[in-house]
């Protein structure tokens, strides 16, 4: 079963600053339909203007995952943390008992394009912690690299909660595979291009709800990156 979340049906907030799509609720976006996915919660599809973002705010019991598709995100933590994510890197916050923190974009010319994904801990009352890592494109072309996971698995980052998380870049044609667990669920999301996934059109920035599948076929029908949740 595959239930389609198109692009256009999301939520849409436009600050100024900031220009944001939430497929699920958040903030003045309230949807009962789409108020999560399994452990998924937010998905948010952000575009800060240069020199902007959001100033210090507070987090808790949430795991954070943030990804830039083009600029620059600059992060500065209450435990010390200070980096600059770019495309082709992955960053994970534990928010657990509680962390501050706050994003900007650093360009003075150039806007950022990111997603940032909220996920529920396996548990409350984790020690926060901050994790960023680089996956270049050799190890994500026309397969899934797995970025994030419950055991740290291939150099991917922890998260701590029962998800892995995929990253892939397909090329025209080409088709990739993944197996699900029949007690699992995925997400897909369409970063860019478009893909058939089981024969189901997607594109920029369609997701899609899979249940009681067992086989994932992503085939691109452009050249198209994807991130891939494999859920409880």
């Amino acid at each position: 079963m595959i239930n389609v979340r198109r692009a256009l049906d999301r939520g849409y907030a436009d600050h100024g600053w900031l220009k944001t799509c939430h497929t699920f609720s958040f903030s003045s976006y309230q949807d009962r339909d789409h108020m999560k996915f399994r452990s998924l919660r937010v998905m948010n599809e952000d575009v800060v203007a240069p020199g902007q973002g959001f100033g210090t705010h507070p987090h808790n019991d949430m795991e954070i995952v943030t990804y830039v598709l083009e600029g620059a995100l600059e992060h500065k933590d209450s435990m010390g943390n200070g980096e600059v994510l770019r495309p082709g890197e992955f960053q994970r916050m534990t928010a657990g008992t509680g962390i501050t923190h706050s994003e900007f974009n650093p360009s003075a010319t150039e806007p950022v394009h990111l997603y940032q994904i909220w996920l529920f801990p396996e548990r409350k009352g984790i020690e926060p912690g901050y994790e960023q890592k680089q996956f270049p494109e050799s190890e994500r072309h026309n397969k899934l690299r797995l970025v994030a996971s419950r055991d740290a698995a291939e150099g991917s980052l922890l998260i701590h909660t029962d998800a892995a998380i995929y990253l892939s870049q397909i090329e025209l044609g080409k088709e990739i595979g993944h197996e699900l667990a029949a007690d699992r669920h995925a997400w897909l999301q369409v970063l860019r291009g478009s893909v058939l996934l089981n024969g189901v059109d997607l594109n920029t920035s369609d997701g899609a709800a899979v249940s009681e599948e067992t086989l994932l076929k992503i085939q691109a029908t452009s050249d198209a990156e994807i991130m891939l949740f494999d859920l409880a």
